[in-house]
Formats: structure tokens, sequence, C-alpha cells
């Protein structure tokens, strides 16, 4: 399944759509669009993982690392409408906190 990742910007915030598996073959397009709107946002990016099934440890790093990053440029990433067993993995893994889900 390819990836496909949307930005939306208006009136201050701005929503990254991801649909798609997010594994190691394509984790680098979502760094480069997350980091380029955590760039652009006012004070807070949403990444909608609505439509994707699947997501790696390298995704789920990159989320992260992007939670870290807008954390340190006094912003706020939150990760939305994760599907049931992404949220699941996200929970086990401990990084449901970081992400603002």
């Amino acid at each position: 399944m390819s990836l496909s990742i949307q930005t939306i910007a208006d009136a201050g915030a701005t929503k990254v759509l991801v649909a798609g598996e997010v594994d190691v073959s394509n984790a680098d397009k979502l760094r480069e669009v997350v980091d380029a709107a955590l760039a652009a946002a006012g004070g807070e990016l949403t990444v909608d993982l609505a439509e994707v099934p699947y997501i790696d440890s390298t995704g789920i790093g990159v989320l992260v690392g992007a939670a870290h990053r807008a954390a340190d440029a006094a912003k706020k990433l939150i990760v939305a409408n994760p599907q049931k067993n992404v949220a699941r993995v996200l929970g086990l893994l401990g990084v449901a906190g970081d992400l603002n889900i």
C-alpha cells in the first residue's frame, strides 16, 4: 500500500492527513512533510492517522521525534484519530502521552 500525505493549513492550525501504511520504506517522506508543516505551523500541528492501518517503529520514531522538536520550539504536535490497532501499539510503547493522542 502506498503512502499518501496531504497538508492543510488554515487560520493558524495545520493538519497533516496521512493515508496508507507507514514503514521503513516511506518514513522519510512522512518526516519531510511533518518537519515542513511543523516549521510553517503556528502553535499546533495535528497529524491525522485515521487512514493509517499500520505503522512500524520507524514511523513511530518519526512522530515521537517531531513531537520533541515541536516541544523544543514551544509548539504542540497532536496525533489524532489513530485506528484501534495503531493506538494499541502506541499505547504499548508508552508514547501516547508524548504524541498527545
